[in-house]
């Protein structure tokens, strides 16, 4: 490993056994190479510090660092950023899949278009074994040049997982760090798209895995997936209402943030406005998780073939 990587992978974990194997195999099997994988795993109880350990012990790209108690997922997320050296930047998940060109495509995107601040690729949902039960399109349109669009955009359209696109370091500086209200990464990437606009890579290359141990599934209430990001949001200081609230001033204090002139921000404020009042309608809340199987001869993507460490398995 070079002693300055260009990109930073930072992986946040607990007890993560189950799938992380199969996410680490993707990251290292990537067609691009010059790049750290920072784990920073929150005390883990179950067999990820053995996993972890082992994977690093054979691949000096990879750094190990265990915290001494369980932070909270959106704490460790905000602390593996710290400890990485790389211009460009990406999270990944310990239990999502990644075909080996991802990075590459990305990395490209970003050196072509020096005003972009994030690239990511096309997405689908998979299951616990890694088939595709989902794809979707990306209709979000923060490629715009003008970034009250691109935040009217971000606001209004369904889709998108951004927060795991590969980003610039120096603008991830720049934004208020992952917070641990209800949707708080939805405030964070609406900050980073007001600082500039998205590329999305058109080939799906990121598999996100829904499981029922997952994060989401397993604290199915809006104050339960607070208290795992954080577990300070625990106790009677921080009700479900706080946890709303704190989101809508999240949107608020990163227009107010972000590098705009005094006419972008009165036009962010509106579509603000309008969104609030928008969210009263039936199906505001739709989860891609919970829209309907596609059926699998219906899909020309063999997530076998592209990822990593998967080889053979679809035969």
């Amino acid at each position: 490993m070079t002693a300055h990587p260009r990109l930073s992978i930072g992986l946040p974990v607990y007890n993560g056994e189950e799938y992380l194997a199969e996410s680490l195999d993707a990251l290292l099997g990537q067609t691009y190479e010059d790049f750290e994988l920072v784990i920073t795993d929150n005390a883990s109880t179950d067999a990820t510090e053995e996993i972890c350990r082992q994977y690093a012990s054979k691949d000096p790209r990879i750094r190990y660092l265990r915290l001494a108690r369980n932070i909270g997922a959106a704490p460790n997320h905000n602390y593996v950023f710290t400890q990485c050296r790389g211009e460009l930047f990406k999270w990944a998940s310990h239990d999502d899949l990644y075909a080996r060109d991802l990075l590459a495509r990305c990395v490209e995107a970003l050196d072509e278009r020096p005003d972009v601040v994030l690239a990511h690729s096309g997405q689908a949902v998979i299951d616990e074994h890694g088939r595709v039960k989902v794809p979707y399109e990306y209709g979000l349109a923060t490629d715009l040049p003008s970034a009250p669009d691109r935040f009217r955009s971000f606001l209004f359209e369904p889709g998108g997982d951004d927060f795991y696109g590969v980003m610039r370091a120096d603008v991830l500086r720049r934004v208020r760090p992952h917070d641990s209200y209800h949707h708080a990464d939805r405030t964070f990437v609406a900050e980073l798209v007001l600082n500039g606009p998205f590329h999305q890579v058109p080939e799906l290359l990121y598999f996100r895995r829904d499981h029922p141990t997952r994060a989401e599934r397993a604290n199915p209430s809006k104050r339960s997936r607070c208290v795992n990001l954080d577990p300070r949001r625990a106790g009677p200081l921080h009700p479900t209402p706080r946890l709303l609230a704190e989101y809508v001033w999240g949107f608020v204090s990163a227009v107010r943030r972000a590098p705009l002139s005094a006419a972008d921000r009165r036009a962010c404020f509106g579509h603000l406005a309008a969104w609030m009042t928008s969210r009263t309608r039936p199906g505001a809340g739709e989860r891609v998780e919970d829209r309907a199987p596609v059926e699998q001869d219906r899909f020309d993507v063999d997530v076998d073939a592209i990822v990593a460490g998967r080889e053979g398995r679809g035969a």
